[in-house]
C-alpha cells in the first residue's frame, strides 16, 4: 500500500512538471504574438534567452518518466500516463520552439510598419492559446468530451492560415518591396498552424490514455 501511495505521488509529481512546462509554453507564445504586435525586439530577444527554461523542463519530464519506468515496472493505464506524459511533453516543447522561431521573425521585421494588419495571426493565437489551456485540461480530468473539443479548434486555425497565406502571396505579387515581410509572416503562420497541430496531438494522446489505442482526430 506505501508502494503504491508513492507511486501515485510520483504520477502527480510527473503531471505537475508537464503542467509547469504547458504553463511556460503558453506565456511564451503569448510573449511572442504582443513582441510582434507592438514590435518589441527587446522582448523577443527575451523569449529566445528564457528558452532554455523549457528545455530544462523537457528533459526533466524525459528524466522522471523513464525513472519511474524503471523502478516501478508499471502495467496498462499506469504505463499510459507516463507514456502520454512523455509524448505531450513533446508537443508542448515544440511550441516552445514555435514561440522562439515567432520572436526571431519579429526580429527580422525590426520597426518596420507592417505591410498588413496582424489581426488574422493574433487570432490564430487566441485560438491556439485556448486548445492549450483545455487540453491541458482534458489531460488533467481525463476528459474525452474536451479534448475532441480541442481537436476540432483545429478546423479554424487551418482555415485562418489558408486565408492569410493567401494574402500573403497576393501582397507579394503587388511588389516586391513586401517580399521580406511577406516571407516573416508565412513563417509565422506556419508555426501558429503547426502549434494547433500539436494541439490536436494532445488531444489524440488524451483519447490514448483513456481508451488504451489511438484515435485520428484530424479528420
Amino acid at each position: 500500500m506505501v508502494v503504491r501511495e508513492k507511486f501515485e505521488d510520483d504520477l502527480k509529481e510527473l503531471q505537475n512538471k508537464l503542467v509547469e512546462l504547458v504553463k511556460f509554453a503558453d506565456n511564451a507564445l503569448a510573449l511572442s504574438v504582443e513582441a510582434l504586435e507592438t514590435h518589441n525586439v527587446d522582448l523577443a530577444l527575451q523569449i529566445m534567452d528564457d528558452d532554455t527554461k523549457a528545455d530544462i523542463l523537457y528533459e526533466e519530464i524525459n528524466e522522471f518518466a523513464i525513472l519511474l519506468i524503471a523502478k516501478q515496472q508499471p502495467v496498462a493505464i499506469d504505463l499510459r500516463r507516463i507514456i502520454v506524459a512523455i509524448k505531450i511533453a513533446t508537443d508542448i516543447e515544440r511550441i516552445a520552439d514555435f514561440a522562439v522561431n515567432i520572436a526571431k521573425s519579429t526580429i527580422r521585421i525590426g520597426q518596420e510598419p507592417h505591410i498588413k494588419p496582424i489581426s488574422n495571426l493574433k487570432r490564430m493565437y487566441e485560438i491556439t492559446a485556448v486548445m492549450l489551456k483545455d487540453g491541458l485540461e482534458a489531460y488533467k480530468e481525463e476528459n474525452t468530451q474536451l479534448a475532441k473539443k480541442v481537436a476540432e479548434m483545429d478546423d479554424e486555425v487551418d482555415r485562418l492560415y489558408g486565408e492569410t497565406i493567401q494574402e500573403l502571396f497576393r501582397l507579394n505579387s503587388e511588389s516586391s518591396e513586401n517580399l521580406t515581410q511577406v516571407t516573416q509572416f508565412l513563417f509565422i503562420c506556419r508555426f501558429l498552424e503547426r502549434a494547433a497541430d500539436h494541439m490536436t496531438n494532445v488531444a489524440e494522446y488524451v483519447f490514448y490514455l483513456i481508451k488504451g489505442k489511438h484515435y485520428d482526430l484530424n479528420n
